[in-house]
């Protein structure tokens, strides 16, 4: 690997925050092992792991090489991806590195997020979407209790698609209550909730629906009133 020219010779053997010609600290097995590796190859696996841009020193530290080369190779890199036209580039960001898709690709990236997280959703998910956001802040067995299925897997898909989140605890039972989140309005197109359309007057109350669910009743069916009517114009 070829040394900086604008190091001073010995200078880029040094280990970051090490001053030249102090003893270095033993790294054992997992050291030797970095020391192996070719700088640029890791950087790129690392950045393809990171939740938030990496600082030059944090990089530096993990791949325990001069910051100075971690720098000039993180440069080469973002060159690099640029001249070859890739899909994706490496910034600069507010003090970190990080990966980031290109512009020109966004049509194919928003392609991808919506088929996979919105076109996706099946009856039962919006279904139960529908339930928290008319009934928010609700818990799970109040949603259950409406839609008369247990709904822990749909809701817990919910919560990986970012459409709801916890919004603290029931006072009475301690149940998480669930909320929607922002990025359901910003899916659904709505500034605030209470551009909602009107739906929940139809929509039985929750406690008189749980409170039949323990009873052991049909807890929301929807042709019980039509077999009501149904049976007083027989008898009529």
């Amino acid at each position: 690997m070829t040394e900086p020219a604008d190091l001073p010779r010995g200078a880029a053997d040094l280990e970051p925050g090490r001053a030249e010609g102090t003893a270095p600290a033993p790294t054992g097995l997992l050291g030797a092992a970095l020391a192996e590796l070719e700088l640029k190859p890791a950087l790129e696996a690392v950045l393809m792991v990171i939740d938030e841009p990496a600082t030059e020193e944090q990089l530096a530290k993990i791949l325990d090489r001069p910051r100075r080369r971690v720098t000039k190779a993180l440069r080469e890199l973002s060159d690099d991806y640029t001249r070859e036209g890739r899909g994706f580039d490496l910034r600069l960001v507010a003090g970190g590195w990080r990966f980031y898709t290109r512009p020109a690709f966004a049509p194919a990236v928003e392609k991808f997020v919506l088929d996979g997280q919105h076109a996706r959703l099946t009856q039962a998910a919006l279904e139960t979407l529908a339930v928290v956001a008319y009934r928010q802040p609700v818990s799970r067995s109040r949603v259950s209790a409406v839609r008369g299925v247990n709904c822990d897997g749909v809701m817990r898909t919910l919560l990986q698609r970012g459409l709801v989140s916890e919004g603290g605890t029931e006072p009475e039972t301690g149940a998480i209550l669930y909320r929607t989140t922002n990025y359901f309005l910003e899916r659904m197109g709505l500034r605030s909730l209470d551009e909602l359309p009107e739906l929940a007057p139809f929509l039985p109350e929750a406690d008189a629906v749980e409170a039949e669910s323990q009873e052991g009743l049909p807890s929301f069916d929807p042709d019980a009133q039509d077999e009501t009517v149904t049976t007083s114009i027989t008898e009529t």
